[in-house]
């Protein structure tokens, strides 16, 4: 897996070199080394699709009954009626891309890359009218937080900065986001949405008056925009400040038992996409080893995460997480120093979360090729032990309401 990761980073990194040469040349159509690189993100997604999904676990295997259905009283009736008005802005033909069955694997057709290695499926804001692309931010805003649908659009301007700097616009563009719909919204049934594009992907699944929200990816490169049009975009600060904050209140010996690895070389991320099946045992420090003050500052840590939800169905979530506080894992990789570029984990029976820092694919031009740097950001939030997707709660539904 390490070695998967760092040949698809260098090949990541030779693409965009050879793109950039050879798009400033042509002035259109791909080269051959971004065709390659597509076959092998398509083979991938191929693999991984092609595998029952069972969801991240440990090598203990699935925990069951951790995710049962129950009324959280949290209404849902405003994101359905978002999601209705939406699809009703798209035509048939769009309709046909755009809307899928509740449980299809298209849900697990997702990937952080960008869309000239990556194909998506549904209907991007690049290509809405203004009326339809109202309808998709409505959408947005009923499903998450003013915190959320800000970091949303400030990922989305990283892409423009992207272009910018490579003039690749095969591949970036601040309106390369797709998004589909997985079943009929409904205030009874379960369905869900996702939204899809380079260092963003939100899933999002609805039954009754339950939310789930992973996997979600969010990250960017650049992390700040020094010049162009979002000049000053700034992006995943809190993710990474509080984390480092959280590692620095711990003492020594508590550091050390989170220390995977105190050297930060190379990405570590592990559970982005195609990896719905990644087994993955606790390490680092145990969250019973912390005080009653550092387990809130971890639930505040992971709050930053989860609070792009709307509430209520963000404090519903954190409440479940916090159930599992003993259960939680804190790990980390690279120093603790005030400029430090680090990894970092949090992992529960409920809850996933990865932090890296990674080497520069976008940004080679300012930033050095083959180093960590804190200018490009990846983040990951999964749900363990089989609920990413909602799929857990769905089978249950469909066990006692087959469709």
């Amino acid at each position: 897996m390490k070695k998967s990761t760092l040949s698809i980073g260098a090949l990541l990194i030779a693409v965009s070199a050879s793109f950039s040469q050879v798009y400033s040349q042509s002035g259109d159509g791909y080269p051959e080394a971004l065709l390659n690189t597509k076959r092998v993100f398509s083979r991938g997604l191929a693999d991984a699709i092609g595998q029952p999904f069972r969801g991240v676990a440990t090598s203990t295997g699935v925990v069951s009954d951790l995710f049962p259905l129950k009324s959280t009283g949290a209404s849902t009736a405003m994101i359905v009626s978002a999601a209705s008005t939406f699809l009703g802005t798209l035509n048939n033909a769009e309709l046909s891309r755009t809307q899928y069955a509740v449980d299809d694997p298209e849900w697990r057709n997702w990937s952080n890359v960008d869309v000239g290695i990556f194909s998506r499926h549904g209907v991007s804001l690049e290509e809405m009218s203004e009326q339809q692309k109202t309808a998709a931010w409505a959408l947005l805003r009923a499903s998450l937080s003013a915190e959320g649908v800000a970091q949303t659009q400030d990922i989305m301007k990283t892409e423009q900065s992207l272009f910018e700097l490579n003039g690749e616009p095969i591949r970036y563009g601040e309106e390369k986001y797709y998004f589909t719909v997985m079943g009929i919204p409904s205030t009874t049934e379960p369905w869900g949405w996702q939204l899809d594009g380079h260092h963003l992907v939100i899933n999002f699944f609805v039954l009754g008056d339950q939310v789930v929200m992973t996997p979600a990816f969010w990250g960017g490169e650049p992390v700040f925009t020094e010049s162009g049009k979002y000049a000053g975009n700034r992006i995943m600060q809190d993710e990474q400040n509080q984390g480092l904050a959280f590692m620095q209140s711990l003492d020594a010996g508590q550091q050390a038992a989170a220390t995977i690895d105190p050297n930060k070389t190379r990405n570590n991320q592990l559970a982005a996409a195609n990896e719905d099946n990644l087994t993955l045992d606790y390490e680092g420090l145990r969250g019973s080893e912390l005080s009653s003050a550092q387990k809130s500052q971890l639930l505040n840590l992971i709050r930053v995460y989860i609070a792009n939800m709307r509430e209520p169905h963000a404090n519903i979530t954190m409440d479940e997480i916090g159930q599992h506080i003993g259960e939680t894992y804190f790990s980390w990789i690279g120093n603790a120093e005030d400029d430090a570029v680090f990894y970092y984990r949090i992992h529960s029976p409920v809850i996933l979360i990865e932090f890296d820092h990674q080497n520069p694919v976008g940004t080679t031009q300012i930033n050095a090729p083959g180093t960590p740097t804190r200018d490009h950001i990846h983040t990951i939030v999964r749900t363990p032990n089989g609920n990413d997707y909602g799929k857990d709660l769905l089978a249950q539904h469909l066990a006692v309401h087959p469709h």
